[in-house]
């Protein structure tokens, strides 16, 4: 099939059982998609990074560095809930995709004369403009790779793209460590080496837009999500429910707001914490103490993404978030190198959280699977919960103090994890997946699997007559 070629971005309402695609047929998609991830991963490495620096340079307090946090996610709820929503719902997803790398190399290139003029507001500006791109990019890309192929394997191929990501977030900080401060120190000369990493970046992402716009991707639309429904959750899914009435989506989402946004608050005063904490310890030291405790972010998703192979990934899921909680809560007290293990581990352990709320959340939702949007505008948490943060560290001068503000916030995302465990109506739909059946008895192998899959899924007798007709159409 050709890879590359001149179509619509107009996508419809017809099935085209993109959702129904074998794990080979979907290498090829996927792997585009999970570019976005590692592209989104970096930018937000960079951000933390230079919150430090800023502070140092402009000579601006905690509470103000927020800004940049609160401009990056601020934009996400606009772009998640707003523009790129409709995009998605009207043209599908490679217009979205090809959206969100647009706005993002316009952000990127505005980080030039930002980085010349040394504005902390420009900075901001530019800042905004690059997370509504990577919000669009966030939109389409999480229920993408969730709902693109097996069911069976939708946590588990989200949390590899996240790990993905997560390897961006280390770069991020080792290039801020290395690149921007370590030669020039805290000068405003180092703000302009900024300039030519975002024009690099600009640069990459408009030639990734124009490789989007001729790829010839599957489009998953909503009669293909209300198929899906039907054959993983019947009558169990909420496809058929007003989207007002969705309860689950909404717990969901409020999971990622207070989730998200407390991650980023951790994130972002990393390198206050242990400057603070750890003696004789500066601000290019603390930076790469960070890209450690991103490293162990990263290891953190490529090891849950190997357990939930053989635990269900709600079970991981609430482990690890009850582990987040206990390390961020012991790093409040602790100082020195037992403070910095505490937030380290506090990091390996947020890893899996965010993919796998995402994952949980849509299922079953059929088609309105779009309206994911509203799990993905809970990421505006990082936008909200730094500021407290930083609010409560510049009062009390003590940003381990502060760690307080996440530790709340996480307790209260634990409620969705207890939910999706413990209650049967949230459990039961997160585990419906459909056993493995959609997907994996079309492509290459459908000739020795159909006739086992068929007799396994004999009860709802709906795949049979679509596996007959493949073996047919492609006999």
């Amino acid at each position: 099939m050709a890879r590359f070629a001149k179509h619509s971005l107009k996508v419809g309402d017809r099935i085209t059982n993109a959702a129904q695609l074998t794990l080979r047929e979907t290498i090829y998609p996927l792997f585009l998609v999970t570019i976005l991830y590692f592209l989104w991963g970096f930018a937000y490495g960079l951000l933390d990074t230079l919150n430090k620096h800023f502070q140092n340079t402009l000579g601006i307090t905690r509470t103000r560095s927020s800004g940049l946090q609160a401009a990056y996610f601020g934009a996400y709820p606009l772009a998640s809930l707003g523009y790129a929503n409709w995009v998605l719902r009207h043209y599908g997803y490679r217009a979205t995709f090809i959206l969100g790398l647009s706005l993002y190399g316009i952000g990127a290139f505005l980080m030039w004369p930002a980085a010349l003029k040394a504005s902390f507001g420009g900075f901001c500006g530019a800042t905004f403009i690059i997370g509504s791109g990577l919000g669009t990019l966030e939109t389409a890309a999480n229920p993408y790779m969730a709902v693109t192929g097996p069911p069976k394997y939708a946590e588990l191929r989200i949390n590899i793209a996240q790990a993905i990501q997560a390897v961006g977030t280390v770069i991020g900080p080792v290039l801020g460590s290395y690149v921007f401060f370590d030669s020039t120190g805290d000068s405003v000369s180092a703000l302009k080496t900024v300039q030519w990493v975002y024009l690099a970046i600009g640069c990459f992402v408009f030639s990734l837009a124009v490789v989007f716009y001729f790829s010839i991707i599957p489009e998953v639309t909503d009669a293909d999500m209300g198929e899906q429904a039907d054959l993983t959750h019947g009558a169990n899914g909420d496809d058929d429910k007003p989207f007002w009435t969705q309860y689950r989506l909404f717990h969901a989402g409020w999971a990622q707001f207070a989730y998200t946004g407390s991650q980023v608050a951790i994130a972002g005063y990393f390198i206050n914490y242990v400057t603070e904490v750890r003696p004789n310890t500066s601000s290019a030291l603390g930076a790469k103490f960070l890209a450690i405790a991103q490293g162990c972010f990263a290891a953190g998703r490529f090891s849950g993404s190997a357990i939930m192979k053989v635990v269900k990934p709600r079970i991981v899921f609430f482990v690890y978030l009850s582990c987040v909680i206990i390390f961020c809560a012991a790093s409040i007290t602790q100082k020195g190198n037992t403070g910095l293990a505490m937030l380290t581990l506090t990091l390996f352990f947020e890893s899996v959280c965010f993919p796998t709320i995402v994952a949980l959340g849509i299922q079953g939702i059929g088609k309105t699977y779009k309206s994911a949007g509203v799990i993905i505008g809970g990421v505006v948490g990082g936008a909200v919960i730094p500021p407290i943060l930083a609010s409560v560290a510049d009062a009390r001068n003590s940003t381990a103090f502060a760690m307080i503000v996440p530790v709340m916030f996480f307790v209260s995302a634990e409620t969705y994890a207890f939910a999706v465990n413990f209650i049967p109506s949230y459990r039961n739909r997160a585990d419906k997946n459909g056993a493995g059946i959609v997907g994996e008895v079309y492509g290459v192998t459908v000739k020795g699997d159909t006739e086992k899959g068929a007799k396994d899924i004999s009860e709802e007798g709906s795949l049979e007559d679509k596996a007959a007709v493949y073996e047919k159409e492609n006999a």
